[in-house]
């Protein structure tokens, strides 16, 4: 049970925002907004967007801005979408161009409206990038697709295998557990626990994928909570993990429970590692998203 009155409000040393030491803020910003397309750094209110988007790069939110899920740590509007464009995965393609990326990180809201829960825009955005760029590195970070998961899966495979002779065909398939099952039902309202193993279970079987996953801490959690949700990934098939701290991005949110300190982060990944994940992010400022080209450099050469 998260305490709805406790939250600390005093944030320690360690918690500070990177706003970025390079220039391409506004060139970002810029070819994000002139192709109408939303991003996760701004819609989840994501306190790396500074130093990210300085960097030139993002995590497009595929889908609309509306998620048909009300997540209580998760900054995203939640509603009833009306909205769907099937030319998004060519101005996604565009923008990634302008921006000459050679990774791009793709997630969405979650569309339970839909019948194929929005696997077919992602399938056609991956399409449209290799097409485009051949070598360009994708990673998704996906939805639990609640009433579809085996076909998304499937297109998924299908639209790999279909790719040209000499187009990559390898993938980083990540969805977020986020925390630990006790916390479930206040934290992350519609989803289950057990679907979301099941999702990375399948991606991990993909020939050419790696799965991934994440978790925020802060919420309550214990460390023997966490490092059983760490097995568990594990015994998936899960390859990368990250670890970062949760920030209330408003009061109408889930309070923070603790601020965990890096030393603890530092303890965390050791153990992820010592567990047989091939790659490991953790700190207070890490998101899943949070500098996933290195994870290319550093796994997929």
């Amino acid at each position: 049970m998260i305490s709805q009155q406790r939250n600390i409000t005093r944030m320690p040393v360690w918690i500070r925002q990177n706003l970025g030491k390079e220039t391409h803020y506004q060139d970002t910003s810029r070819s994000v907004h002139e192709n109408a397309l939303h991003t996760v750094c701004e819609e989840a209110r994501c306190p790396n967007r500074g130093e990210c988007w300085s960097r030139g790069t993002a995590t497009f939110m595929l889908l609309g801005d509306t998620c048909t899920r009300a997540c209580g740590f998760c900054a995203v509007k939640t509603g009833k979408p009306e909205w769907f464009d099937k030319d998004e995965p060519a101005r996604v393609a565009r923008a990634v161009a302008e921006l000459k990326l050679s990774y791009i990180v793709l997630t969405s809201v979650n569309r339970d409206d839909l019948p194929d829960g929005g696997a077919g825009i992602f399938a056609e955005t991956l399409k449209l990038l290799r097409l485009q760029n051949a070598q360009i590195g994708v990673e998704f970070l996906t939805p639990d697709f609640r009433n579809c998961q085996q076909a998304a899966i499937e297109l998924m495979q299908q639209t790999l295998t279909a790719l040209p002779d000499g187009v990559r065909r390898d993938l980083v398939w990540g969805h977020n557990v986020e925390t630990v099952p006790r916390l479930y039902r206040e934290a992350r309202k519609g989803s289950k626990y057990e679907r979301s193993l099941d999702m990375l279970a399948l991606a991990a079987k993909l020939s050419g994928v790696e799965s991934k996953s994440a978790l925020m801490l802060g919420l309550g959690e214990t460390r023997e909570e966490v490092l059983e949700v760490l097995q568990d990934l594990r015994k998936q098939g899960v390859n990368r993990v990250s670890l970062g701290q949760y920030l209330r991005p408003s009061l109408q949110h889930l309070p923070v429970q603790e601020y965990i300190h890096p030393d603890e982060f530092a303890a965390y990944e050791v153990a992820a590692r010592e567990m047989g994940f091939g790659w490991v992010k953790a700190g207070p400022m890490v998101r899943s998203s949070y500098f996933a080209e290195e994870e290319q450099l550093a796994t997929l050469g």
